[in-house]
């Protein structure tokens, strides 16, 4: 009887459940880590519609508000997406008659000159040796290092695109089915998108109706307002970057100014990333050409950071920048390029959409309480 009584004790205690649960949890992530060739189909499908589904999106919450601008002019839904897909279609004409060619010619002949770049690179170095805070950088036997054979790169690119040859026809492959199906998807999403709201509405209670719809206008009001914003932003930083390097004398100024505005899609770290290649241009000129990079680069910042971010994205986001920068170390170590570019409107739908279920928590907190009916009562009438 006293074993009967400690074993049902021991059964019932807090420590059994939860020794019991973690096996089991244990025995599941084994379990599924043995037959994961299972799901990698599953995973293979996801991330292959992952890339088409994120543009499409990308280029849904660009297009959107013009849409709808248009359908205030009394233009049709279908009429204006048409005029929107002739639009685009006309930018990619002209980035592709004018745009690649340009930076082409200017990658080839960088390509060309990274000897002599080098040489002058190494010059440089030699002279700026005599400071002993250069010395005790160690740059000097870094770029002792650095061999630029342009023959020698030319085969181990060849060597390299030989051996890796099926993985780049998958690639393009990749890419080819992507540009079919983003237009696609992006069509279907401007026809229809109007019609998400109310199809989600159907899975909640009528009295949540209105609620539903505020949420998801706050989210498109606010990817709606970054991405639109985050466009004229790299437009602007790498039209007047090239514009500023043109001014001062920069060689490949065309390339450089598409690098910086490129790179201003990352928040706060972008303009950091975007200067490297325009410094190690101007150090192989000189000081004074780094010092007028460096200057280029505070002034366009500066007006981006004062005018441009402030009055197109920040007004829609409102988040600290050290919360920024916090996302985008973290995002970045854990996805790469690919989190530090989304990390920043991901966290501002949610914050969104939880700041505004935590203003109704709250405002259905203060309303009073009103009392129920009593049945006697209403039996009595």
């Amino acid at each position: 009887m006293e074993a009967t009584g400690m074993f049902n004790k021991i059964r019932q205690s807090k420590l059994m459940f939860w020794s019991v649960e973690a096996l089991v949890i244990v025995a599941l992530i084994i379990g599924l880590s043995n037959i994961s060739f299972v799901f990698a189909p599953v995973a293979t499908f996801f991330s292959t519609l992952l890339i088409p589904i994120l543009a499409a999106g990308f280029l849904y919450y660009l297009f959107n508000p013009l849409v709808k601008l248009l359908g205030k002019l009394h233009i049709p839904r279908n009429g204006a997406i048409a005029i929107i897909f002739l639009a685009v279609f006309g930018g990619i004409v002209f980035i592709i008659a004018a745009v690649i060619p340009n930076l082409i010619n200017q990658i080839s002949q960088l390509i060309t000159s990274l000897p002599s770049m080098f040489r002058k690179l190494r010059a440089f170095a030699e002279q700026a040796s005599r400071y002993n805070w250069y010395k005790q950088l160690g740059i000097q036997n870094y770029i002792n290092s650095i061999d630029i054979q342009p023959a020698k790169m030319l085969s181990q690119v060849l060597g390299g695109f030989s051996s890796g040859l099926p993985g780049i026809i998958g690639s393009v492959a990749g890419t080819v089915i992507a540009v079919i199906t983003i237009p696609v998807l992006l069509f279907y999403m401007l026809k229809d998108g109007h019609l998400l709201v109310p199809s989600v509405q159907k899975f909640f209670p009528d009295r949540y109706a209105d609620e539903i719809a505020v949420v998801f206008q706050r989210m498109s009001d606010t990817l709606s307002h970054y991405i639109a914003g985050q466009a004229i932003e790299c437009l602007f930083v790498g039209t007047f970057t090239f514009i500023g390097y043109l001014i001062i004398g920069m060689p490949y100024a065309f390339l450089l100014g598409f690098i910086a505005g490129v790179c201003t899609i990352i928040p706060y770290l972008g303009p950091y990333i975007g200067i490297m290649p325009a410094l190690g241009v101007a150090f192989t000129q000189g000081w004074q050409k780094a010092a007028l990079v460096v200057i280029v680069v505070i002034i366009v910042q500066m007006t981006d950071g004062n005018l441009i971010y402030p009055n197109v994205i920040g007004r829609s986001l409102d988040i600290h920048p050290l919360t920024i920068i916090i996302l985008l170390l973290m995002a970045g170590n854990l996805w790469g390029l690919l989190g530090t570019i989304l990390a920043v409107p991901v966290y501002a739908v949610l914050k969104t959409v939880l700041t505004y279920v935590l203003e109704l928590y709250r405002f259905h907190r203060s309303q009073p309480q009103l009392p129920e009916p009593n049945d006697d009562s209403e039996l009595k009438k």
